[in-house]
């Protein structure tokens, strides 16, 4: 193992109009002691011809059929031989200094796992910080509330590789949302937890994207939720925890039905959320999650009917303006 190296991992599907932004971000970085592993996803336009462009010797080029993100993550995992490991999605891009402070901050304090904040950037050019809650070095069990205060995407953190090997830590290869297991058990698992108070990462979010587009594979969040409850069901450090970021996932995702592609699939889902919610947190009304909502969105968030009023009445007004436009 590369004793001060950092493997990259970068899974790549038909990523032709992002992959340079993406690849030039990580070439140009301040630390050069990185090995950049590019990983094509079975991309069937011209993105393998850009890669093959680039000559730089610290890049590990693999192309795989078609499987998905998870497997091409997991294939990465497997390939790298740095002492850490970072994840960048093939649309996204770091700033120069990245590696560089999150790696000086896992070496002098000797951290398993590092967290950054990151910006949120939008096709119409706007673009938000997102700002993790800073905290002292730590772990989930003395802090089990970073559990619903770090994100769970895994691209704005640094992991020790050993962290993930040795506790043969994957991505679920089977279901949509397949980074949250493997973030929270990483983060159950790390002995030590730190954070660089810094936006380092840029997330992109485009129209029409998985972020923003809802389907009926938004069903694959229950079997989600179910892997990560069940492997902290005997933890009794991280129960409140758990069960907010429960509440907290499903009310989302509840109320993001209003975007939902089909209505009966939306309707479908929520029935299913209010079931999922009654059957395993039977008092989640009075979850701490509500304490921050306003009066009018714990309301309807809390009601079935009303939540399918809200989503119903969004979908039509949406509609509306669509036709009008």
């Amino acid at each position: 193992m590369k004793s001060n190296y950092i493997s990259i991992i970068v899974p790549i599907f038909n990523a032709e109009k992002y992959i340079n932004k993406c690849i030039d971000s990580l070439l140009n970085q301040t630390k050069k002691e990185l090995e950049i592993i590019l990983v094509n996803d079975g991309s069937t336009d011209n993105t393998e011809n850009i890669i093959k462009n680039y000559k730089d010797k610290r890049i590990k080029y693999y192309k795989n059929k078609n499987q998905g993100i998870g497997k091409s993550r997991n294939f990465g995992i497997t390939k790298a031989t740095g002492k850490y490991i970072m994840f960048i999605d093939s649309d996204d891009y770091i700033e120069d200094n990245a590696c560089e402070l999150l790696f000086e901050k896992a070496e002098k304090d000797n951290l398993d796992i590092v967290i950054c904040d990151f910006y949120r950037e939008f096709d119409n050019g706007t673009k938000t910080k997102d700002i993790i809650p800073s905290f002292n070095n730590t772990t989930l069990r003395k802090t089990p509330e970073l559990i619903y205060k770090v994100n769970l995407s895994p691209w704005n953190k640094l992991y020790k590789t050993a962290l993930i090997k040795n506790n043969n830590i994957f991505f679920n290869e089977d279901y949509k949302y397949e980074d949250t297991p493997f973030v929270f058990i990483s983060l159950d698992k790390a002995k030590k937890i730190g954070k660089v108070n810094q936006c380092l990462n840029h997330y992109i979010i485009h129209n029409n994207s998985e972020t923003t587009v809802r389907d009926e594979r938004c069903f694959d969040i229950f079997k989600i939720i179910d892997i990560v409850r069940d492997y902290f069901k005997d933890k009794k450090y991280a129960k409140e925890s758990i069960d907010k970021w429960t509440v907290w996932i499903i009310t989302n995702f509840t109320i993001q039905q209003r975007v939902q592609k089909s209505k009966q699939t939306a309707l479908a889902f929520i029935d299913h959320a209010f079931e999922y919610l009654e059957k395993n947190i039977p008092d989640y009304k009075k979850n701490k999650y509500y304490q921050n909502r306003g009066i009018l969105k714990r309301t309807i968030e809390k009601n079935k009917l009303l939540t399918k009023i809200y989503c119903s009445l969004y979908r039509r007004t949406n509609h509306v303006k669509k036709t009008t436009s």
